[in-house]
């Protein structure tokens, strides 16, 4: 097989790309209906592409509309292909990526959250230390007793990660997070 046609890991390889792989928040509004999340992610599954967030929820009741959330990295031909795919699926009502949006319209990166529940276990000055890491991180103490603490803390990305890599050497014992919310700055909707 010729070197600039190596299959990738996905059915739909093609030339060979120069471009590096960029990493983007794509905003997606649908019907809230079944079926259309596995329609959409298998766009990127198609392609061999992982999907490093994912976050859906129904965003306007009584439209029965949900907002999905996708954090991917992907090269900007093969974003722009599955943007457009994306766009011909029936129930899709709008496609934007935040990321891009942002620029465009001369903003920073796009407001990205997420929310973490982190369990830590620990006695003496590990539960100390515990408490007072996460009161400097503000996480709030949801569940506690003699032998644990569950917080919950929200923030960017890099915030979330931070505090759970000093839980460790403390008694991280789970983690459960709900992947990236994200909103583009100023005055435009979606």
């Amino acid at each position: 097989m010729n070197a600039q046609h190596q299959p990738t890991g996905s059915a739909y390889f093609m030339t060979a790309e120069t471009a590096l792989p960029e990493t983007h928040t794509l905003s997606v509004l649908v019907d809230n209906e079944p079926g259309v999340l596995a329609r959409v992610i298998g766009l990127f599954s198609g392609r061999g592409y992982n999907i490093e967030s994912l976050t859906v929820s129904e965003t306007e009741h009584e439209a029965h509309l949900s907002r999905i959330t996708i954090v991917t990295t992907a090269t900007p031909n093969v974003l722009e292909q599955v943007k457009a795919q994306l766009e011909r699926i029936v129930p899709v009502h709008r496609v934007v990526d935040l990321t891009v949006r942002s620029a465009e319209l001369g903003h920073e990166k796009p407001l990205e959250r997420e929310l973490a529940l982190v369990k830590v276990t620990g006695t003496g000055e590990d539960r100390v230390e515990a408490l007072r890491l996460a009161d400097a991180f503000r996480a709030q103490v949801i569940d506690a007793n003699t032998e644990h603490f569950i917080f919950e803390i929200t923030g960017r990305v890099s915030k979330i990660e931070q505090f759970i890599s000093i839980m460790k050497p403390l008694g991280l014992v789970e983690i459960c997070r709900t992947g990236i919310a994200a909103m583009n700055r100023g005055p435009q909707g979606m």
